[in-house]
């Protein structure tokens, strides 16, 4: 196990390494900040200036760099418009973009699961055809339209639940929850929710098969012939071995949602990472883009590893065949 995940790590540098460079190189040549900083009346002389003033008149390997030699410290530099460390920036917002993920993995995952191994045990019921064809509607309506209309239902017809904000926090050590406060989980219902049914509907499909695939396997009529009660061949036998594919799913949806939450964020008001990255790329503040894309791909990359040694906590055949190679 130790060999297996010090490979793993090995491989998370070197991606790292490879998309600090991509990334590094690809915002270089987006636009101009120069513009987005100076007022209209400055002149050239003061333009100069402020690209002398934050290293943009250096020649790009210069530049490459001194962006890893402060990336090593984690310092990516000070926001174009506000000043503020850009990983600061960041950083303050993550807790509400990750506790928004929780919720809504958890939200699919609490309703998917059942849900696809009962459609995996009664593949020919009028309930399984209804639980398949939700399953299609979720991989089907857009996030952005789901989103509007919770709104349009049960923030503005109903009038139950609010539609932007993140609402009254309560401390938990370090971090700043709205789970744990009573108006916190009625502003994050419905986004987690808007989430939540693309990621239901995906868990949905995973766990039908893997239940499908797993019925005729000998362990399970052995089970069977024993004269074990189908609750405890479900929970023993059956969910056990349908836990690879969930886990693998599970793992990099929940990584994609951190990343890419955002639309959810933009149309719910919500206070994470992914609106911050959408204001940044449109006022051209670099630093902040890159101090989030670095922190996103370290992040997917120590999930992807997780997964790894889960999937080799639960399967130990991988860990043997990692040691053949």
């Amino acid at each position: 196990m130790l060999t297996f995940i010090i490979r793993r790590l090995l491989q998370a540098l070197l991606v790292m390494a490879v998309m600090s460079g991509l990334v590094f190189v690809g915002l270089y040549v987006v636009g101009d900040p120069v513009s987005m900083m100076a007022s209209p009346e400055a002149t050239e002389l003061d333009r100069e200036e402020i690209r002398r003033n934050f290293g943009l008149d250096r020649p790009l390997l210069e530049q490459y760099a001194v962006f890893m030699s402060h990336a090593l410290r984690l310092d990516f530099g000070r926001s174009f418009l506000t000043g503020q460390p850009a990983m600061g920036l960041i950083l303050e917002r993550m807790p509400a973009t990750l506790e928004l993920a929780c919720v809504a993995m958890l939200m699919a995952l609490l309703v998917g699961v059942p849900l696809g191994i009962w459609a995996g045990l009664k593949p020919t019921a009028w309930s399984t055809r209804g639980i398949m064809t939700g399953s299609v509607l979720g991989f089907s309506l857009p996030n952005f339209w789901v989103g509007l209309m919770l709104i349009m239902v049960f923030a503005v017809y109903l009038g139950w639940l609010p539609a932007s904000g993140r609402g009254q926090v309560a401390q938990l050590g370090p971090l700043s929850l709205s789970v744990l406060t009573l108006d916190g989980w009625s502003r994050i219902l419905l986004p987690a929710l808007t989430i939540a049914m693309a990621k239901c509907a995906l868990i949905i499909r995973v766990t039908r098969a893997a239940t499908r695939e797993a019925l005729p396997m000998d362990y399970i009529k052995f089970a069977q012939a024993k004269g074990l009660t189908w609750g405890r061949i479900l929970r023993v036998h059956l969910l056990k071995n349908i836990l690879i594919p969930i886990v693998t799913v599970f793992g990099l949806e929940f990584g994609q949602v951190v990343a890419f939450a955002v639309v959810t964020e933009t149309i719910f008001a919500w206070p994470g990472m992914g609106k911050l990255l959408l204001d940044s790329i449109i006022t051209l503040d670099r630093p902040v883009v890159v101090a989030y894309l670095i922190l996103i791909v370290f992040f997917l990359v120590m999930v992807n590893l997780l997964v790894d040694i889960l999937y080799s906590v639960l399967d130990p055949r991988v860990r043997l065949q990692e040691a053949k190679a």
